[in-house]
C-alpha cells in the first residue's frame, strides 16, 4: 500500500470513527423532539460565528409604574442603592433560568449551558474614559436589593481602583503589541468564554449569561449594545431612560411613564420561540416586580 493511499485509509477511519460517534450521541436524546433541537443548534453553530453576525435583536416597551413603585417601597424599608436597572437584572436572571436555551454558549462548537445564571453589569469607569464588567453569580437565587448590594460592592472597587481582576488585564492589554492582540483575543475566547477559566485577572464568563447596560443617565431611550465575541454571552440588554408617552388605554390617550429594553440575542443559541419566552418572563416580573422577592 502506497503513503497516499494509508493517509487515505487513515482519514477515512477516523472520520469513520467521528461521524459513528456524533451518531451515537444524536440518538442518545430521549425523543425526536430534543434530536431535531440538537440538530439546529448544531446547524447554526457551524452557520454562524461568535454574535458579530447571527444577531436577534427586539425591543420591549415596559411600564415603568409598577417598578418605580417597587422601588421606592424598598428603599424605604432599607434596600439601599436599588435602582431599577437592579430589578431588571433579577427579572433576567428569572427569565435565564426558564429559557435554558438562553443560559448557554458555545464552546468547540457545541453548545455548552452555563452552570448558574450569573448577570453582568457595565460600570462606567472615569467619567466614560473606560467600562468595566461587574459579575455577580447566581443571580437567579438573589433578590434585586441582594443584587443592589453585590453590584455597589463591585462598583466601588471598580471605581476605586481596587479590582485586582481589572487591573491586571488593562495592564496586560497596555503592554500587548498590537499585531498579537488578535491572537490573544483568540485565546481568551477559548479560555474565558468557552471554558469559563479565569484568563488574565479576570473571572471566566466575565459578562455572565445576561449583559445590562444602562444607558438612561445619558438620557438615551434606546440603543442595541455590540455583543463581544471573546466573552460568548448570549443575551445582551441595555435600559433606557423612563419618558411619559402618549399611550391609548380604554380609548383614552393617557400620559404614563415608560422605558424601553432592547435585547440583542445570539441566534445560534436561541431563536424566535425562545426569544418569546424569554421576554415573556421578563415582561410578566417587571409587571409584578414583588415576585421577584
Amino acid at each position: 500500500m502506497t503513503r497516499r493511499s494509508r493517509t487515505a485509509l487513515l482519514a477515512a477511519l477516523a472520520t469513520g470513527g467521528f461521524v459513528a460517534r456524533e451518531a451515537r450521541r444524536t440518538a442518545s436524546y430521549g425523543d425526536d423532539a430534543a434530536r431535531a433541537a440538537a440538530v439546529r443548534r448544531k446547524v447554526a453553530v457551524a452557520t454562524w460565528t461568535a454574535p458579530s453576525e447571527g444577531r436577534l435583536m427586539t425591543r420591549l416597551v415596559i411600564d415603568a409604574g409598577p417598578v418605580q413603585s417597587y422601588v421606592a417601597s424598598r428603599r424605604e424599608a432599607g434596600a439601599q442603592g436599588l435602582t431599577i436597572m437592579h430589578v431588571v437584572g433579577a427579572a433576567a436572571a428569572r427569565a435565564a433560568l426558564a429559557v435554558p436555551a438562553a443560559n448557554s454558549r458555545v464552546r468547540g462548537g457545541r453548545v455548552v449551558p452555563f452552570q448558574d445564571v450569573s448577570i453582568g453589569f457595565a460600570v462606567d469607569i472615569g467619567q466614560g474614559t473606560d467600562l468595566a464588567p461587574c459579575k455577580i453569580e447566581d443571580a437567579a437565587g438573589l433578590t434585586p436589593a441582594e443584587i443592589a448590594t453585590r453590584t455597589w460592592v463591585g462598583v466601588k472597587a471598580l471605581r476605586d481602583g481596587t479590582d485586582p481582576g481589572f487591573n491586571t488585564s488593562t495592564r496586560v492589554a497596555g503592554f500587548m503589541p498590537t499585531p498579537l492582540m488578535k491572537p490573544m483575543m483568540a485565546v481568551t475566547s477559548y479560555l474565558l468564554g468557552g471554558w469559563g477559566l479565569p484568563v488574565l485577572g479576570q473571572k471566566g464568563n466575565p459578562l455572565g449569561s445576561v449583559f445590562i447596560s444602562n444607558v438612561a443617565p445619558l438620557g438615551v431611550e434606546e440603543v442595541f449594545l455590540a455583543p463581544l465575541p471573546f466573552a460568548r454571552t448570549p443575551v445582551y440588554i441595555s435600559l433606557g431612560v423612563v419618558t411619559d408617552r402618549a399611550v391609548v388605554r380604554d380609548g383614552v390617550v393617557t400620559a404614563v411613564p415608560q422605558f424601553t429594553l432592547c435585547l440583542t440575542g445570539d441566534h445560534r443559541l436561541v431563536d424566535g420561540v425562545q426569544c418569546a419566552f424569554f421576554f415573556d418572563a421578563l415582561k410578566r416580573s417587571l409587571a409584578d416586580p414583588a415576585s421577584l422577592d
